[in-house]
């Protein structure tokens, strides 16, 4: 299982940073990413990181905004949002793949946690 955490409510240009706890399985043998969903919209994957964290990925939207790390000794992956804008506003999701991408394909969703940038 994947468990996503730190999601909140936050004023534009202000930070969160999101947490993504793997049990159950290693999770340093995965990819591991952060997908989001806003209302009316299509899940988009946003940022990933490759299993030995090497190799990061991000949407253009987000680059050079936020920033994704991994722990693997401690089995967690976060994603760190800076100068967050409202359009950042859904519902975000880890993921873990047995692929070098999340985008390749998914073998673990965590729940979702709700990001709201207010203007």
């Amino acid at each position: 299982q994947l468990q996503a955490s730190g999601g909140g409510l936050v004023q534009a240009g202000g930070s969160l940073r999101l947490s993504c706890a793997a049990s159950g399985f290693r999770l340093d043998y995965y990819a591991t990413g952060w997908f989001r969903q806003a209302p009316g919209k299509e899940r988009e994957s946003v940022a990933c990181i490759s299993s030995s964290g090497a190799n990061t990925f991000f949407a253009a939207s987000v680059q050079g905004r936020f920033t994704i790390s991994r722990d693997n000794a401690k089995r967690t992956v976060s994603l760190q949002m800076n100068s967050l804008k409202p359009e950042d506003t859904a519902v975000y999701y880890c993921a873990a793949s047995k692929y070098t991408s999340v985008v390749s394909g998914v073998q673990y969703w965590g729940k979702g946690t709700q990001v709201t940038v207010s203007s």
